[in-house]
């Protein structure tokens, strides 16, 4: 039998923390039991399952994480977790502005489990990317999908390989030249994780196996690496697949957002 607690347990210790090697002009800056990461895409704060803090010391603790990027003119994501405490944590961060975004599901596997030699459709090749350009493609890529611009992901990619080539692995499935999908993998150096991150497809490549076979081809670089565990933030769509393959759900997650007036605002 799985113990749910005992992934819970490792997950809340070893994964809650920013990564040891930031992209270049990304920096962190603690505020208590918090840590601010500043300088990305958009701000985050990482946070503990608890932080202490009640009633109005917590309500400054908040307060002070967005009024940070208030002043950067820029906004920022406090990721909150079901299992959190205390209890009316997301009522207060919705108090001070702060917007909740899609809920996503938390699951973790064991990687040995999960790593198998990719099975794809005929016409589809996997292969790992480092150039820029592969970076730029999986984000036109990206925006395609969700129909919406995300060329910063390139930029994010880049960045994130620059800094620390050794702790990202990305990955593109491509047929007749195009890029059908991407995901990459995310080391955590001194825990027992990675992370899977990325997965969309387009269109009329869904249901055919290639998300499945780039969860697999990651579990192989996973588990050349020594890790133990893989965990990923699963959408609706993705967390039915992950749990056939043997990840297990241990809470949920919902980032909330704080976004700075827009013009004409008040």
């Amino acid at each position: 039998m799985t113990d749910l607690d005992g992934l819970l347990a490792a997950y809340d210790e070893q994964m809650r923390r920013p990564p040891a090697n930031p992209p270049a002009g990304v920096r962190y800056e603690r505020d208590g039991p918090v840590v601010r990461i500043v300088g990305g895409h958009r701000g985050f704060v990482a946070t503990p399952r608890d932080t202490g803090l009640r009633g109005a010391e917590l309500d400054g603790l908040i307060a002070r994480q967005r009024d940070c990027f208030a002043a950067r003119g820029e906004a920022v994501e406090w990721k909150t977790r079901g299992h959190d405490e205390p209890a009316d944590l997301t009522d207060r961060l919705r108090a001070a502005g702060f917007v909740p975004e899609e809920r996503e599901t938390v699951v973790i596997g064991l990687a040995r489990e999960t790593a198998a030699r990719p099975v794809l459709p005929d016409g589809v090749t996997v292969r790992r990317v480092t150039a820029d350009a592969d970076m730029r493609r999986i984000a036109a890529m990206e925006s395609a999908v969700w129909g919406e611009d995300l060329g910063w992901l390139g930029d994010d990619l880049i960045g994130r390989a620059a800094a620390a080539p050794e702790d990202i692995a990305v990955l593109v499935a491509e047929a007749g030249g195009e890029v059908v999908c991407a995901a990459w993998l995310v080391f955590f150096p001194g825990t027992e994780f990675a992370s899977l991150w990325g997965g969309s497809t387009l269109p009329a490549w869904r249901g055919r196996g290639v998300y499945r076979a780039l969860v697999a081809a990651r579990a192989e670089l996973a588990v050349a690496r020594g890790v133990r565990y893989l965990q990923v933030d699963a959408s609706e769509d993705s967390a039915p697949i992950l749990r056939r393959l043997g990840f297990h759900a241990v809470t949920t997650t919902t980032p909330y957002v704080w976004t700075p007036p827009g013009p004409g605002a008040g």
